[in-house]
């Protein structure tokens, strides 16, 4: 490869280094574990970060054996490598590739800490806890709704699991053959987390979802800007039904003559919201505990938003829906919800769900992070009547989500004198955290490469501007 070759790697999947560093190698190396949890990725010794300008190394030999002996004595489990040294312009460069790896999580291991680490858009992040956690059952090529839970199979039941597959197939569920089989219950009568998700108790916390129509285009106060507002618990076939239920009483149907014909005409194509909220249900991460699936209505748009970013680190906005591929958090339950025929084998969802507004020149977004994913659908009907209005203004431009409200009061509570560099940096940690998580002061330590004390200036400016929260001992959460 040339120099010019790396320009055409996304951002994602490479690390500019402008020369190896010997005493701070946690400086790259949190990168190589990022790599290796990730999608795989180059480092590029040799280049300058800021702006990519090509410096040379001075000693490529010394620093490929001291790039080796690094990778290989604090890297555990050893990742899959390859180094590559190459001459341009009289000057010498090294490209460290690394390769997606089956043994996940890959540790940062310096003085007895270990330390899993993860691609954000272009930054090596420490993994949070339910990506951490989701590394370990990939490493043990297990899924968490196949693990088993302490419930045994005479404390559930699955009466709406049986109904529905005995409409779509004919047959009743055996419990002393199907359940094993489908993986509802252990070989020792244990049930697993996917039977707590189909059963009828509803055990499990997190499936949930929560359904809201509010007035006008953005959220207000439940008590004040709600027209219609509701929980749905149990069974997460029961979840499927309500959500698609709660989207019908709250949308519109009109009609409009077409030739001779009377054109029935729904805000929403009911049959890719349908899968929107399947894809919600099976691709969701039930390992976030005290989270759920949020259904928002507006005047102009809905939005399905699912707890768990892509599977893969990457982000939906960055990707082109045609290529990729299906990959699934939930193997038991997606396997279920086929044989149901709720949802496609091949993986063409997202790509149904555009085509669904094939004549609209709006299409539907996705948008997703390191904890969650989001599917916003125009209101058809919406658009048929502001035709003009939306014509110059874009609908999807007009989306306001937690990321704009937090961006709105951050610009509205810092004080005036605040610098450009720390109003990005503080966006940038919202993005990692949003308002799920907590952090420490050493996670921003971490994240932005400053000193404790710049950390410390960060965490007092967000305190005093009411912007964060504490959430126990040295534990920060941004507050709403």
């Amino acid at each position: 490869m040339s120099l010019n070759d790396y320009d055409k790697i996304e951002n994602t999947n490479i690390d500019y280094k402008e020369k190896v560093e010997y005493t701070k190698p946690k400086s790259w190396l949190k990168s190589v574990s990022a790599f290796a949890n990730s999608n795989g990725g180059s480092l590029l010794f040799g280049v300058r970060d800021v702006d990519k300008k090509p410096v040379g190394l001075n000693d490529v030999v010394k620093d490929s054996e001291k790039v080796t002996e690094l990778i290989n004595s604090k890297i555990t489990p050893l990742p899959r490598y390859e180094l590559n040294v190459f001459n341009e312009e009289n000057k010498d460069f090294m490209e460290v590739k690394i390769g997606d790896g089956p043994r996940t999580p890959y540790y940062y291991n310096s003085d007895g800490r270990k330390e899993a680490f993860i691609r954000s858009g272009n930054q090596s992040i420490i993994a949070p806890k339910h990506i951490l956690d989701n590394l370990i059952l990939k490493g043990q090529n297990t899924t968490f709704d196949e693990l088993p839970s302490t419930f045994d199979i005479n404390d559930v039941s699955f009466t709406l699991l049986n109904a529905s597959l005995k409409k779509e197939t004919g047959k009743e569920l055996n419990k002393e053959k199907d359940y094993l089989s489908l993986e509802l219950i252990t070989k020792d009568n244990k049930i697993t987390n996917a039977g707590l998700l189909l059963s009828d108790q509803g055990f499990l916390s997190q499936s949930k979802i929560v359904c809201t129509k509010w007035k006008g285009l953005i959220k207000g106060s439940v008590d004040g800007d709600a027209i219609d507002d509701k929980e749905y618990t149990g069974s997460i076939i029961s979840l499927l039904e309500n959500a698609e239920i709660f989207i019908r009483n709250n949308s519109k149907t009109s009609w409009e003559i077409k030739g001779m014909k009377r054109v029935e005409l729904e805000d929403y194509p009911i049959k890719a919201i349908r899968e929107a909220i399947v894809n919600a249900i099976i691709h969701r991460d039930y390992q976030i505990i005290g989270s759920e699936i949020h259904i928002d209505m507006f005047d102009n748009r809905l939005e399905i938003t699912s707890p768990g970013g892509m599977i893969d680190g990457s982000f939906v906005q960055n990707l082109d829906i045609t290529k990729i591929p299906s990959m699934r958090r939930n193997r038991v339950i997606s396997d279920i919800f086929s044989r149901l025929h709720f949802m496609d084998r091949r993986g063409s969802g997202l790509t149904r769900i555009v085509e669904s507004y094939n004549d609209y020149d709006i299409k539907p977004k996705f948008n997703s992070d390191t904890s969650s994913f989001t599917v916003v659908f125009p209101n058809k009907g919406y658009i048929k009547q502001n035709e003009e209005e939306i014509k110059s203004i874009h609908m999807n431009d007009n989306i306001v989500s937690d990321r704009d409200y937090f961006m709105i009061r951050m610009y509205k509570c810092l004080p005036n004198n605040t610098r450009k560099k720390t109003y990005m940096q503080i966006q940038k940690l919202f993005d990692i955290y949003m308002y799920q998580y907590e952090f420490k002061r050493e996670n921003i330590e971490e994240i932005f490469g400053v000193k404790k004390s710049r950390a410390s200036d960060i965490i007092t400016l967000l305190t005093n501007s009411n912007l964060i929260e504490t959430s126990g001992p040295t534990k920060y959460k941004f507050k709403k």
